[in-house]
């Protein structure tokens, strides 16, 4: 099993029960890590800090003074920063001639400005290398209807982490994307739990099966430890999802169709 002990690591976005950010946690905890979890939600992370054994701070990544506090605070309490993911995201779903000027300044604040937050500072916390993951989505290779602010914003952040890649790697620093497909997790809850949504989705994936936040963990596991020799990269954790395409609307609206006259 790959080990990471001895290894301090940050994940931010972990203060939702059962999300990405906290699959991740917990799989780099399991491995030996000290892993300080960073989000919104104080009740949550401090319960998630007490299993894992970790630590926990409020962190707010559409704030510039949050991102670095954080960073300042992990390099006071455990003397150093090995690894960083930032797995915050806002899965808007909404036509692009729909978004609001209010909610286009969210997402920019949070997939753009809070991602080039979350890098300016970690570089800065990592003087003798590390690692640093940002969490991004197929979605940007192979496009769905009604995504366009998510998916341009997401798309911004992985040019950013071949920025941090390419200016920062003499400084031993590896930037990477873990970009996963349709993800059974709480942000997609509400879409899993319509009959046939899922099903015109799972046959465009060649592995046969949608994917789980576990399967994104445990990609983020490798990709952090000191096994891996590769930065500026893009890895496509979605069961060859990237090879074919999402489906079109008219696609899953007759599979919902189908699986409702089924019912």
């Amino acid at each position: 099993m790959t080990s990471l002990l001895g290894k301090v690591a940050v994940v931010i976005g972990a203060a939702s029960a059962g999300n990405m950010g906290q699959h991740i946690a917990r799989t780099l905890a399991n491995a030996g890590a000290k892993v300080v979890v960073a989000g919104r939600k104080a009740d949550e992370l401090s319960r998630l800090a007490g299993v894992i054994a970790g630590d926990w701070a409020l962190c707010d990544i559409t704030k510039k003074a949050d991102v670095e506090a954080l960073a300042s605070m992990v390099l006071e309490r455990q003397g150093k920063v090995d690894i960083a993911i930032n797995a915050t995201g806002w899965g808007l779903l909404k036509s692009m001639h729909e978004i609001t000027e209010e909610e286009l300044e969210q997402i920019i604040a949070l997939q753009f400005k809070g991602v080039h937050y979350f890098l300016s500072a970690f570089v800065r916390a990592m003087p003798h290398g590390g690692s640093l993951v940002q969490i991004s989505s197929a979605t940007t290779q192979c496009v769905i209807d009604d995504h366009a602010a998510y998916i341009g914003t997401k798309a911004a952040s992985e040019a950013l982490i071949r920025c941090v890649a390419n200016q920062y790697g003499p400084q031993g620093i590896r930037a990477n994307v873990l970009s996963p497909g349709f993800t059974d997790s709480p942000m997609t809850e509400a879409f899993f739990a319509v009959p046939g949504l899922v099903d015109a989705f799972i046959k465009e994936y060649p592995l046969g099966r949608v994917g789980t936040s576990e399967d994104i963990a445990k990609a983020a596991l490798w990709v952090v430890s000191d096994d891996c020799f590769m930065s500026g990269q893009n890895l496509q954790i979605n069961g060859g999802l990237t090879l074919r395409r999402n489906p079109r609307p008219e696609e899953i609206g007759a599979a919902i169709g189908t699986a409702s006259t089924a019912a």
